[in-house]
């Protein structure tokens, strides 16, 4: 009999304080590649009530407006309301970014150093990484984390393009799936905590949130008499964003990959440039299982990397594929090492990282966003080639 079980993942949106450090980081990681591509950025933001500090090591030839940055970063998600205390024109910002440190770059760099094994460019730190894809969902993805990014994309869509005056960046989702084995049963429940205007019912914000945002995102098939809709549990969310609670960039790692369905090797992603295998690595081995999966050779695949501080190759590979497999697990991690590089230099090359792309994988996961490169599945018939 196949087991069953309920499982639950998260979302955060825009206004999410620790989204909103998140994207302040992955800002200020844009506009240093836009103008040097080969910028060092490690930038970490720290926001609450009406302040925002930014902290960590760049080195760049990149000229920024550092405060410019902030503040349209904040405009964008939305804090521009009257009633906001942190609001895109009023924040008061610290900035005590220094640059990346040159024990740390000798060993990233592709250069010879006193102690250093290889002149080829190394990983930016020691770590292991995770990649994972599934045939729940078109996307490849956990069906609970894309049912929970997907409600508050509509949120965000209702907020600001429909123009619903009542709604505030800040908001979170929760999707309880029941399963049967690897078929999904049903939506056991659904939870959305939204920000809002002073003046709006809670009546009003319910019947909302279940017809135009619940009832048209998620499947209809899968939602019974008994799926269960908590909309603002606590009665009222007036307070939210850096006001409410502080937000620090890195803290969403679980809402950022698989919403706890695969493991996660800790290193968070934004503000990172991609030297960075905590950031790189994580969507190289995305990129790799996606690819595993589209190929068909298993319905999941748990890929799990790991490096050192400036060394140049991993020192593990594992494939899991969590008996869905449909050649041995060990024959596909020998044809993914033939199809992909996986040194960290090759890791940047291949998926064409240099850029200023970062601010688009900030919200709603990294995954998934099938205009970034590390969601292409144009390596599968290569991959069934080599098996």
């Amino acid at each position: 009999m196949d087991k069953q079980f309920i499982f639950s993942s998260e979302s955060v949106g825009e206004g999410h304080p620790d989204k909103v450090a998140d994207s302040i980081s992955d800002s200020v990681l844009d506009a240093c590649l836009a103008q040097d591509s080969k910028s060092r950025v490690a930038c970490e933001t720290l926001v609450k009530s009406n302040c925002v500090f930014l902290a960590g090591e760049i080195t760049t030839n990149a000229k920024l407006n550092f405060e410019h940055i902030v503040r349209e970063a904040i405009r964008e998600i939305g804090y521009t309301n009257d009633d906001d205390v942190f609001h895109a024109d009023t924040v008061f910002i610290s900035n005590i970014l220094t640059a990346q440190s040159s024990d740390i770059a000798q060993g990233v760099n592709a250069s010879e150093a006193e102690g250093k094994d290889t002149a080829e460019q190394g990983a930016g730190d020691q770590g292991i990484m995770f990649g994972y894809a599934c045939t729940q969902t078109p996307e490849l993805m956990p069906a609970p984390v894309m049912f929970a990014h997907n409600l508050l994309r509509e949120m965000a869509r209702q907020r600001k393009e429909i123009g619903v005056k009542w709604l505030r960046p800040d908001v979170k989702s929760q999707v309880a799936v029941e399963y049967a084995g690897q078929t999904i049963r049903a939506i056991k429940n659904v939870v959305i905590s939204t920000q809002h205007a002073h003046d709006v019912k809670h009546s009003e914000i319910k019947e909302f949130c279940i017809e135009e945002v619940i009832r048209k995102v998620l499947p209809a098939e899968l939602i019974t008499d008994k799926t269960e809709f908590l909309i603002n549990p606590t009665g009222k969310f007036v307070i939210g964003g850096p006001q409410g609670d502080a937000g620090l960039t890195g803290r969403k790692i679980i809402v950022d990959t698989y919403g706890g369905w695969a493991r996660h090797g800790g290193g968070a992603f934004s503000g990172k440039d991609p030297s960075k295998v905590d950031r790189s690595a994580a969507y190289f081995t995305r990129w790799v299982a996606k690819n595993i999966v589209a190929a068909g050779l298993a319905d999941a695949c748990e890929l799990e990397v790991a490096y050192a501080i400036g060394h140049p190759y991993p020192t593990s590979i594992h494939v899991e594929t969590f008996g869905t497999g449909r050649v041995d697990e060990a024959k596909i991690a020998e044809a993914a090492q033939r199809v992909f590089s996986f040194k960290p230099a090759d890791i940047v090359s291949q998926l064409d990282l240099l850029r200023p792309i970062y601010r688009e994988s900030t919200h709603y996961g990294h995954f998934a966003k099938d205009h970034l490169p590390w969601e292409s599945t144009a390596k599968a018939e290569e991959l069934k080639a080599a098996i």
